[in-house]
């Protein structure tokens, strides 16, 4: 008898759960089906790019984007929709910026394509004209020493990786160049620093970014640094290949400006089980200035916002709190999150799990995800059972980084998530003039808006 009573809860246990996986499936289903038919992500994101365009922190732009997402989130009926002030750094980027091998005997004057990088300073009025040095390393430079770099622009030249199918892997191997090549360069002696741009793509358009102060060595004046296309960046190297000496001229006009006051946008929806259990949703507000920011990160603004957009659309009333974030200032300081952060430590709150979209607007293929270690083995075991939901969308859940705004989270404890979208095209228009709404489809846009709604349904159900 109690072989027959055991074997009837099995089969009962068994039924209840298939009944649950079927009412999850259909669920996510019809998350799919409306959004992908409701979601408000592309005209937001469209009033963004176009109306508002770039938003380097401390710009006009940016204090902009930050009225319009907060009007924006504020028609949704949401239960609370504030600003958070961070002081932000706001680096202007000048006149057009200008650059040419001077008097190359093969090719003569040669103009190149260049933007100045991100905090950089500037070369005044004049410009600047020294001999190019090639290297391929940071570590070159310290071998070549003081004697060899003295007085030159120390030219960074290691291409991204294109065997890497991932692209971001690529982007992480050579992007040490742009961040920290013109610091290493100055402490060697160097006048100026020009860089590679940081993309898989052979092509005419440059790339920029931050480049920062950290390995400057104490006394050291900043030098000015910029980043060249990839095309032109050969065809300097070809010209060093051939002659003994060539001079480069580079004018730039950039410079900071000081810190500036500025916001974070935050709405969201209270849990009616567990509001103390937050899950949040999120991207960055700021972007460089030379584009109008889509993919970088407008498309993660949206991805945030419309999942909100959707819960309301379709009646969802969360267990646990969902809050949308848009952190100002990820590109060029982090000053955003470093301010949330703070603020949610000090409120002793605790974030379940954050996910971030900041890898692009292209198809979703999946999440990765990463905790404080004493977590993780337990937190990722269920957040990996969630993939036979979602893999029928193409989605995988993997371990892997999350995103730069979320991390300073870590120490709460909760699972740290970022968007995994399709990477082959990110970084033909990662930080270049052609990162605009022309480049966004609208439908892997709103299957971004889907997976994140999806996971964050999963999640809010059964916990972690």
């Amino acid at each position: 008898m109690k072989k027959i009573i055991l074997f009837s809860l099995l089969i009962s246990t068994i039924s209840n759960i298939q009944a649950q996986n079927d009412t999850d499936a259909f669920k996510i289903k019809d998350i799919y089906s409306e959004t992908l038919t409701k979601s408000q992500a592309y005209p937001w994101l469209y009033s963004l790019t176009t109306n508002i365009g770039g938003r380097i922190s401390g710009s006009p732009e940016a204090m902009a984007a930050v009225e319009y997402t907060r009007q924006m989130l504020d028609t949704l009926g949401l239960d609370s929709v504030w600003i958070q002030p961070c002081y932000v750094p706001h680096w202007e980027r000048g006149d057009k910026e200008q650059a040419r091998i001077v008097n190359s005997k093969t090719m003569g004057t040669v103009d190149l394509t260049i933007l100045a990088l991100g905090n950089s300073v500037g070369t005044g009025n004049n410009g600047i004209t020294a001999e190019v040095i090639e290297v391929q390393s940071l570590d070159e430079v310290e071998a070549l020493g003081r004697e060899k770099i003295k007085g030159k622009i120390v030219f960074f030249n290691r291409p991204a990786d294109i065997t890497q199918v991932n692209t971001f892997a690529a982007y992480g191997g050579a992007v040490d160049q742009r961040v920290h090549g013109p610091a290493i360069a100055a402490n060697f002696g160097a006048v100026g620093a020009i860089i590679r741009s940081a993309t898989t793509s052979l092509d005419d358009i440059p790339h920029t970014g931050v480049t920062v102060d950290s390995r400057y060595n104490k006394g050291i004046k900043e030098i000015p640094s910029i980043g060249v296309s990839t095309i032109d960046a050969d065809l300097l190297s070809r010209i060093l290949k051939q002659e003994k000496s060539v001079n480069l001229y580079f004018r730039t006009t950039c410079a900071m400006m000081g810190d500036k006051l500025s916001y974070n946008v935050i709405g969201e929806i209270k849990g009616s089980e567990l509001p103390n259990e937050i899950i949040l949703v999120g991207g960055h507000l700021d972007s460089w200035d030379v584009g109008q920011g889509a993919h970088d990160d407008g498309t993660g603004v949206v991805h945030a916002m419309a999942t909100l957009q959707m819960m309301k659309v379709m009646n969802y009333q969360p267990k646990r709190t969902i809050r949308c974030v848009l952190f100002m200032n990820e590109e060029n300081g982090q000053q955003g999150s470093t301010a949330y952060a703070k603020a949610s430590n000090k409120n002793n709150e605790f974030h379940l799990a954050a996910i971030e979209s900041d890898k692009g607007g292209f198809t979703p293929r999946g999440f990765g995800c990463e905790a404080d270690s004493d977590v993780f083995p337990e937190r990722f075991a269920k957040f990996k059972k969630f993939e036979e939901l979602l893999s029928p969308y193409g989605l995988d859940l993997s371990k892997g980084g999350s995103g730069a705004d979320i991390s300073r989270l870590k120490s709460q404890k909760g699972l740290l998530i970022g968007l995994i979208p399709d990477s082959q095209r990110y970084f033909d228009v990662h930080h270049t003039a052609s990162d605009n709404i022309e480049n966004v489809n609208k439908r892997e846009l709103d299957m971004g808006v889907a997976a994140i709604f999806s996971l964050v349904y999963l999640i809010d159900q059964y916990g972690l």
